[in-house]
């Protein structure tokens, strides 16, 4: 009764992640064009700036 599950479940958890890796280099793929087409990396370079600003500000103002 088990048996016959299990041969049907095998080499499904590497499709599943086979899966999920290709969803995630098509949203990385995405992520890219959208960034590359000009109207992305002034967000993304001013995102930076604002995380690497907040960052250096709150290691400033630290108290030992």
């Amino acid at each position: 009764m088990f048996r016959h599950s299990i041969e049907r479940s095998r080499g499904q958890a590497t499709t599943e992640y086979a899966l999920i890796l290709l969803v995630a280099a098509i949203i990385a793929l995405l992520v890219i064009a959208w960034a590359t087409a000009g109207g992305g990396a002034g967000k993304i370079g001013a995102l930076f700036d604002t995380v690497f600003s907040d960052i250096f500000d709150r290691a400033s103002n630290t108290t030992p």
